[in-house]
């Protein structure tokens, strides 16, 4: 479907990673797996994350594995011919989902990831394992399993058969609270690609999320304190497609994408 991704290069401004303690894999999942949860994104500045991280190294630790605390993460993404997901996305349907094959580069792992929305605008994600050479494929009992998953969920089926249409790679930190209950990732390098385009953002630019069991979470109080507020309608799905120009409707991401340096792109 489409070419590989360049190799990413160290993201600028260098985030003050060794500011927190770090956490390991295993405790990570004991105290905050959030297969359920509330999400609030934010496209923020290294300027701004530099100033907020002595605040959250009090509260959060940072998931390390093997030395590394930023892990590169190659994900597919899959939508019917009709972009059914995209676009239920961008109407604000109750009900919909999205399907990405994501490959986690240094653990040498991937999965099929399933995210569904539910009620009070909560997100459910679903994954099971999938073997890295297959990668941006999917097969019959992959389908079944997606299928199984959304009329389980839903009570019907969403979307029609599912084909890759687009490829993302950018390089992720976590962070998860000492206290348990509460993630932040903090994405940056963010890379998009399908068949021979490749759209790359600004290095000072970061997609920043926030997961918590209400949505509020101390991670949200502490960006609050730096004026940064949620940005509404920031699906980096919906923003990579929009971006590319692979579809014709995208006025719900554009404040997304002039966050993002990308309003001219699309």
């Amino acid at each position: 479907m489409s070419k590989p991704l360049a190799p990413l290069t160290p993201a600028a401004p260098a985030l003050l990673t060794g500011c927190f303690d770090g956490i390991s894999l295993e405790e990570l999942n004991s105290k905050a797996a959030m297969l359920e949860r509330l999400d609030n994104k934010y496209i923020v500045t290294g300027e701004t994350l530099q100033a907020a991280v002595r605040y959250l190294a009090e509260h959060f630790d940072i998931l390390e594995i093997d030395g590394e605390r930023r892990f590169t993460y190659d994900t597919c993404y899959f939508d019917d011919e009709r972009y059914s997901s995209y676009f239920s996305h961008h109407q604000g349907r109750r009900k919909r989902m999205k399907v990405r094959v994501r490959q986690y580069v240094e653990a040498k792992l991937c999965f099929v990831e399933i995210k569904l929305k539910a009620l009070r605008g909560s997100t459910i994600k679903k994954r099971f394992n999938h073997a890295v050479e297959e990668h941006g494929r999917l097969d019959k009992q992959d389908f079944t399993r997606i299928l199984d998953t959304c009329t389980e969920f839903y009570g019907e089926r969403l979307y029609g058969s599912l084909a890759p249409v687009l490829n993302m790679r950018y390089r992720r930190m976590t962070l998860v609270a000492k206290q348990g209950g509460e993630r932040m990732t903090i994405d940056g390098d963010l890379s998009f690609s399908h068949a021979d385009q490749t759209l790359d953002i600004a290095q000072d630019a970061f997609i920043v999320e926030t997961k918590s069991s209400n949505g509020m979470g101390i991670a949200d109080g502490i960006l609050r304190r730096f004026h940064q507020h949620p940005t509404a309608h920031c699906s980096k799905y919906c923003v990579g497609m929009a971006a590319l120009k692979l579809v014709p409707r995208y006025n719900q991401f554009l404040p997304a994408l002039r966050r993002l340096g990308l309003a001219a792109a699309a």
